[in-house]
């Protein structure tokens, strides 16, 4: 089967290239789930009930969040009544919505999709790692599930080598969100686990992270707050990777970046 992921939705900009562009993309490379951090979405803080529709409407299958998940109160009720939306598995007990879902793919797979927040420089939430072996124990590949991806929403790069390599085997895809810029090593691990430390943002690139710099660049340059951080408004670029798995293992067979937009070098995976 055939996975996208596309990482953390910032603003109207991302929000806009997402649903102009990913009915093409399902069409053009028969992807069977698509899988899309969101937590970003709203203005750049959280995601709304009315977004998030329109997100699942363009084509997304699951959409998970991060620090951000319930910036919008409303979160805190919606998602209880969404099994498509997700936040991180790790957060406390009786924390609203789950840190997982069973959901079935195009091809009729069943698709296992697990979010978890790093501690590195990131709210102290529970050990991601116990949380993620956890469910894993609970809900095994090609036992409990024919396909399992994890996004690992964390800053620090060493955390999330350390959670690919943890899971490796035991997943089908581990792919950092949280930093909003792509990184160059999107592998196969030795185990057959996917990996990219980072599937960059979809928003406006030119930007501090999607935000518009003047905000950022005041903040750094005196210190004080002039104003609250506003999400860029020039053209989106998506990026993410697309993943095939083998349908008997549940383990990637290949591994290709996507990016698409007026700000990044491409990247267009092969059909």
């Amino acid at each position: 089967m055939r996975l996208l992921f596309l990482g953390d939705i910032v603003g109207r900009p991302g929000r806009t290239a997402i649903c102009n562009a990913l009915p093409a993309l399902i069409t053009r490379y028969g992807i069977d789930f698509v899988v899309i951090n969101g937590e970003n979405a709203a203005g750049g803080f959280g995601i709304t009930e009315a977004i998030l529709n329109d997100v699942l409407d363009a084509g997304a299958d699951c959409v998970t969040l991060g620090n951000h998940s319930f910036d919008q109160k409303d979160t805190l009720v919606f998602i209880e009544r969404h099994d498509r939306l997700i936040r991180p598995l790790n957060y406390p007990k009786g924390t609203p919505g789950k840190g997982s879902t069973l959901l079935k793919a195009r091809n009729g797979a069943d698709v296992l999709v697990i979010n978890a927040m790093g501690l590195v420089f990131m709210p102290d939430l529970n050990c991601p790692f116990r949380a993620v072996d956890a469910e894993l124990t609970a809900c095994a590949l090609k036992r409990g599930a024919d396909v399992i991806l994890v996004d690992f929403h964390a800053e620090a790069t060493s955390e999330k080598q350390a959670m690919g390599l943890f899971l490796d085997g035991r997943a089908s895809v581990v792919v950092g969100t949280h930093t909003h810029t792509p990184t160059a090593d999107a592998r196969i691990l030795p185990a057959g686990t996917a990996y990219m430390t980072d599937a960059g943002m979809c928003g406006d690139y030119n930007s501090v992270l999607g935000m518009d710099s003047d905000e950022p660049i005041n903040r750094f340059l005196t210190k004080i707050p002039r104003s609250r951080y506003e999400p860029a408004t020039g053209p989106g670029t998506l990026s993410g990777l697309l993943v095939d798995i083998d349908d008997a293992t549940g383990l990637a067979t290949r591994v290709q970046p996507l990016r698409q937009g007026p700000c990044l070098a491409p990247a267009t995976p092969e059909v």
